[in-house]
């Protein structure tokens, strides 16, 4: 079974929030079909914009989206990265895209500030959560409802997985990648990555 995985991506997302978990999975899938060609790759990874424009990047990485809203289609894995947000928050569009992919999909994950998005989609509500160590106020501020919880690399409630900053969305990927295709996969993923996993 080949599991789609859907990375959203939007003016000022963090470069590694989303390229992270895209080198991860796309790593796995390679190394899924060297050690067994026959078989259908466990992820298929595709980044998505609101629509096709191409979005800039913090640090001014210009980014075309590989496919938008409307033409999405099915999503197994739902990534939602960080960066800076506040105006991802204040599209009700955004809002209710990740709501409604959320409540489809088998998983959805955030990186850094991206379990703020989540927060506003009410995804979180009532379950515990982190993000970056320089927002965790924020979240706690803004979404009361929310278990918030600091010192934590990522914390996977079942359905739905936040992680903190930047790096940590490539530990919660890799764990994933274990959840999903298993503990050697992931190690051997991360091995070809040549990564130090932060299980």
């Amino acid at each position: 079974m080949t599991r789609s995985v859907g990375i959203y991506i939007f003016d000022n997302v963090e470069v590694l929030d989303f390229a992270g978990p895209y080198e991860v999975f796309t790593c796995a899938a390679r190394v899924a079909g060297a050690l067994a060609p026959a078989t259908p790759p466990p992820f298929a990874v595709r980044t998505i914009g609101a629509g096709h424009a191409p979005v800039r990047a913090r640090a001014g990485l210009v980014l075309h989206p590989e496919a938008s809203f409307a033409d999405a289609g099915r999503i197994d894995l739902l990534i939602v990265p960080g960066g800076v947000v506040g105006a991802e928050l204040a599209r009700p569009d955004v809002i209710r895209w990740i709501a409604a992919t959320a409540a489809a999909a088998e998983l959805t994950a955030s990186v850094c500030t991206g379990a703020l998005l989540l927060a506003e989609a009410g995804l979180l509500d009532g379950l515990p959560a982190t993000t970056h160590w320089e927002d965790l106020d924020a979240l706690r501020a803004g979404w009361p409802q929310v278990d918030v919880q600091g010192g934590q690399r990522w914390i996977d409630t079942g359905r739905v997985i936040t992680s903190a900053g930047i790096s940590a969305g490539i530990d919660m990927s890799l764990h994933l990648v274990a959840r999903l295709g298993g503990q050697a996969l992931a190690e051997r993923s991360a091995r070809q990555m040549d990564y130090d996993w932060r299980q």
